[in-house]
């Protein structure tokens, strides 16, 4: 598993705001490039993104779906890593003095990903999340 943790000046609903817009996903995800459709009942459980990855030529499609939502404070999300295998990323909010404690937590659950000791997991995953924090950062600052 993987933890990140940033410290955002904008308040826990503008960062959720930007969470539960499926349509900016791209804008601040690592590596998703477009998207191409967010089904109802995005962010309610089994709401799903359906996004590509990666550059042209060689994008995948794939998908995100929501497993739990709590308003302004939890996002759980299902990824589909294909031919990795499957993952769920955290996302917990908290307000502060001056703005907002975002924890983004992410671990494969199935594949040949999921057999990564920790460790390793989590030397490719948390530079990655750092900086889709960074992005959600400004994005949620620039609302503010």
């Amino acid at each position: 598993m993987s933890e990140n943790e940033c410290l955002i000046e904008a308040s826990v609903e503008d960062v959720f705001a930007i969470l539960t817009d499926g349509w900016s996903y791209a804008a601040w995800v690592v590596g998703a490039s477009r998207i191409r459709d967010v089904d109802p009942p995005w962010p309610e459980p089994g709401g799903r993104i359906h996004h590509s990855v990666g550059a042209w030529p060689f994008l995948l499609d794939d998908r995100t779906t929501v497993l739990e939502y709590e308003p302004l404070h939890r996002l759980r999300l299902q990824l589909r890593v294909w031919p990795a295998g499957l993952g769920e990323v955290e996302f917990r909010a908290t307000e502060t003095p001056t703005g907002c404690r975002l924890v983004m937590t992410e671990k494969a659950t199935s594949g040949p990903i999921s057999l990564l000791p920790d460790a390793v997991a989590d030397l490719m995953l948390h530079p990655r999340n750092a900086e889709a924090l960074r992005r959600l950062k400004l994005l949620a600052e620039k609302r503010s």
